[in-house]
């Protein structure tokens, strides 16, 4: 088994959208329900964070270091760590439609791609979306009636593009063609039915296996290209989000999980002693595996 650290030893309520910056080396992640985004220096062990005004859903780097492109609420908009200041880029959704924004990547050619969700999932509304943002601010709806847009990851080797709908338990596929954003044959690569837990946020390794958060699972789940399970990693906390390599050499794991001890205290919501909402980091320097570089967003920082 590989070593599992706790390197976030404060919690957050609802820990998602973990990007290694390699220019930085650093790892900038949020807090959506703390309204937070938090930078980890592995170097320095420190994790600090900067207020948001509003819920944030995930991050994309770009050409500038310490200025991201943040989904947040119902817009995407433009942060700059240094300052903590925001500026509008492009609204997607309706403002006070109770629809928010949440899981979200950048592909090889520089989109941001980006889903959405109804706020309240215990209501089971599939009026979410998977949308394309454009460098220039250019939208496009590339699929309607999701549950919770999650597992969004490109396998560049592959052509293939994965997201997950989590209340569906399935991760879906699509050959994609970088160059023009085209997709086509979707179809299920892997159905949580036959695991543990249900599919969140998820990244791709650099032999193209697919590495899922299994929130409600107790693991992360390594899924072959051919939709098989190669291997289960057992976590400390009922709840991880999503993964992310990082580190010198790209192979260590970084993972967030949501703090389930702040609603249901009386629930069994750790083990080894690990709070749930910890940020974890999973050496895997010893299994010969690593990830490629998160790519950058097209547009530019104004």
């Amino acid at each position: 088994m590989p070593n599992i650290e706790v390197v976030a030893t404060e919690p957050a309520d609802l820990g998602e959208g973990p990007v290694w910056s390699v220019a930085e080396q650093v790892l900038y992640w949020i807090d959506i329900d703390g309204r937070a985004v938090h930078r980890y220096d592995p170097i320095t062990g420190v994790d600090e964070h900067r207020s948001t005004p509003g819920r944030p859903g995930s991050l994309a780097l770009t050409s500038e270091p310490g200025k991201l492109l943040m989904s947040t609420e119902h817009q995407v908009v433009w942060f700059d760590w240094e300052t903590a200041s925001i500026q509008p880029f492009v609204t997607v959704e309706i403002a006070g439609a109770r629809i928010r924004m949440n899981d979200g990547r950048t592909d090889p050619a520089g989109r941001f791609i980006v889903g959405t969700m109804f706020e309240d999932t215990r209501a089971a509304k599939f009026v979410g979306s998977l949308h394309c943002v454009e460098a220039d601010g250019n939208v496009t709806a590339l699929r309607r009636a999701v549950g919770v847009a999650n597992g969004l990851a490109f396998d560049t080797d592959r052509n293939i593009m994965y997201w997950a709908d989590t209340p569906t338990q399935q991760v879906l596929a699509w050959d994609y063609d970088s160059a023009t954003g085209t997709r086509t044959n979707e179809r299920v690569f892997f159905d949580y039915q036959t695991v543990e837990g249900r599919p969140d946020g998820a990244c791709v390794d650099a032999d193209g296996y697919y590495w899922s958060a299994s929130v409600h699972g107790w693991a992360l789940t390594r899924v072959a290209p051919d939709g098989t399970v190669e291997r289960r990693i057992d976590l400390p906390v009922e709840l991880p989000t999503m993964p992310c390599f990082g580190g010198t050499n790209m192979d260590t794991l970084f993972v967030t999980s949501i703090n389930t001890e702040n609603n249901d205290p009386e629930r069994v919501t750790r083990r080894q002693g690990v709070a749930a909402g910890s940020l974890l980091a999973i050496d895997l320097s010893g299994e010969g595996i690593h990830g490629p570089p998160d790519a950058l967003f097209a547009g530019s920082h104004p």
